[in-house]
Parts: C-alpha cells; structure tokens; sequence
C-alpha cells in the first residue's frame, strides 16, 4: 500500500505535495518576475522520499531552466523555451520579442486521497505581443510513494488545443538547423552535483556520463533513466521518465534529448527531427511519468517498477 500524502494549496503561488515531513514536490504556478525567460508554471523542488533534491533552478548558465516544465522551444516563431532564440546561420541570438509565456487561468480540482494527489489546471499559451495561441489542460498527479523501494511517481498529463486562426507549426533548434538539439516539450533540468551521471535506457542502451548520453540522445524508446550522486551527502538518486502507452499514437514521435554534462538535462522531445502541423480547432495530447527513487537503480529494478504500476 502507498505511503500517504498531503496537499497544501498556497492560493496564487503553488501546490506542495508531501510524505510525512518531506516536501516531495511544489508545483509554483504564481508568474515568475522576468518574461524574458518565458514565464510559466513549473515543479520545484522534486525530491525523492529521503529528501534528496533532484531538479535544478535557475542555473547560472540557463536561467530559463526551472525544475519540471512544460516548453517549446520554437511554435511559428514563438519561444516558450526562455531565453535565447536559435536562428539558423546566426546560433543563438537575444530576442526578447520571440518570447511567450503559459498564464495559469484556474485550477478545475486540487485534491488527495490517501495515497494520490492530483490537481488539474486550465493554461493559456500567450505570443509576446498578447495574442493567445494555446488552450491547454494539465494534470499533474502525485503517487505510489513506498518508503521500502524508497520512490514514488509523478505522472504529467497535457492536451494542448490551437485557438488560433492560423495553423500552429511545432519545431525545434534541431528543425532549426542546429544539429542535435532538438529540446522542446516536458523537460527536467537536474541539479548541478548530478552533472556526469549515468544514463541508462531499454535493450542496454545508454551508460556512464556524456557517452551513455550520446549513446540515447535522439533515440526513441519507452523509457530513460537518469542517476547520479550528490554533494554534501553519501547519496545517489535515479529519476526515470516514461511514456505513456498511448504516446506511440500520437501526433507526432517523440525522440529523446538527454545530456549529462556539462549539465544535467532530458526532454520528451516531441519535434527533435521534424516539425509538425497543428491545424487550428485542433487538439493533441501526451501523459508521462516520472519515478523518483532512492539510490542508483539498474535497468531490471526500473522495468519491474514501471511494470508494477498501471496507467
């Protein structure tokens, strides 16, 4: 049986969710102050049931990067990345006029139940100059935490719908013109003492530090793991991120962008390689799933898990 878990709703700034005295997750939704790193909610700090933090925030060399969030690094010449814009034959360049941001308009529910918690939220996609693009329903739940496997799931689900009149074009730097970069979609930016970890994948891909990165950077594949060692304590954690079975039908293949160093990043890419079309009135939507655990896990103890727990 789950571990129990409790909500705390702070109105017009964030959910925390935790486990006994261990603030496992705060999904903070108030508008961070700089638009110029594209505003939107966002989860941070993850940490696992020992407390160990496993989400970045606002790193010096990418300040845009905050914890678990929802992005897409290029929407008809749009960025809800943050930061710099990638412009083929330019690299990357300030434009604060490509920058959008993700408005919060609402939660629907916030609630717990023993060993679940969940909450889903109502978003508006918003261009820099006003006009909105995007209506987008999310819910984020929180559960299956066991104190003796020592982790817990978080699973994220969104349904992104074009309210423009005009259609929607999904891309990335990669689609772009910058090889091997084709971050946008859910995306972790880890803390910095995890930077060199392992990345392990299905079928003994991945392994230690960048190579195992390199190994799984543009792949696809069900799952990928994240694991690495901390500062200050005697401790390693593993984060696993999971596709739903349902993502291999949607509208568009996702690919993965994973890098260990010099920093910590991986990303559900749902266009690394190739744009795709969202046609205004129409929708598409993709679940994932996180786990977080204690300790370095190899590939058999993380397909048990993801086994065990049903969609």
């Amino acid at each position: 049986m789950s571990a129990p878990l409790t909500v705390t709703h702070v109105h017009g700034d964030r959910i925390s969710v935790a486990c006994g005295d261990v603030e496992l997750m705060a999904y903070v939704y108030r508008p961070d102050p700089e638009p110029y790193e594209s505003r939107k909610p966002y989860a941070h700090p993850l940490r696992t049931l020992a407390g160990h933090t496993v989400t970045g925030y606002r790193p010096n060399d990418h300040r845009w990067h905050k914890g678990l969030q929802l992005t897409a690094s290029h929407l008809s010449h749009q960025n809800f990345w943050g930061g710099n814009s990638y412009i083929h034959g330019r690299g990357y360049r300030r434009i604060p006029e490509r920058v959008g941001s993700m408005r919060h308009d609402g939660f629907d529910r916030v609630g717990a139940d023993g060993g679940r918690t969940s909450f889903t939220e109502r978003l508006t996609w918003v261009a820099h100059g006003g006009e909105e693009w995007v209506r987008e329903a999310r819910t984020v739940s929180a559960h299956s935490a066991d104190p003796q496997a020592g982790c817990w799931a978080l699973d994220w689900s969104t349904r992104l719908t074009n309210i423009r009149t005009e259609p929607l074009e999904f891309g990335s730097p990669t689609t772009a013109g910058r090889e091997m970069a084709g971050y946008t979609g859910l995306h972790w930016r880890g803390p910095r003492d995890l930077a060199g970890g392992d990345v392990l994948g299905p079928g003994g891909r991945g392994g230690p530090g960048e190579a195992g990165a390199a190994d799984m950077m543009g792949t696809r594949a069900p799952w990928l793991a994240f694991t690495g060692e901390h500062d200050a304590v005697d401790a390693r954690s593993t984060v696993v991120f999971a596709h739903a079975p349902e993502n291999d039908r949607a509208i568009h293949a996702s690919h993965w962008f994973v890098r260990s160093e010099p920093a910590p990043s991986i990303a559900f890419s749902w266009a690394f390689f190739e744009e795709f079309t969202l046609e205004p009135g129409e929708s598409f939507g993709y679940r994932y799933r996180l786990l977080i655990a204690d300790g370095a896990w190899d590939r058999n103890r993380i397909e048990e898990r993801l086994a065990a727990l049903d969609w």
